[in-house]
């Protein structure tokens, strides 16, 4: 046995529940694990998505303003 130390347990979520934290349909995940833009677990024949997995791609995608700009009237 190992006496290393213990990763916490990663929540992993299905395509639909992917799809519902996005506001998207299935096929967006789907297309997102096919391309390889995201990572995954496959179970057999069963594609799982870690929720850290789902969070890095969000926070990746995170725009941030620039700046506060003043607008002049013309």
């Amino acid at each position: 046995m190992s006496g290393g130390s213990k990763r916490p347990v990663d929540r992993l979520l299905t395509v639909a529940e992917v799809a519902e934290r996005l506001s998207t349909s299935e096929r967006f995940p789907r297309r997102l694990i096919e391309e390889r833009r995201i990572a995954f677990v496959r179970i057999g024949r069963k594609v799982r998505i870690p929720e850290s997995a789902l969070n890095d791609f969000i926070a990746a995608g995170l725009v941030h303003p620039t700046s506060t700009r003043t607008w002049r009237a013309a």
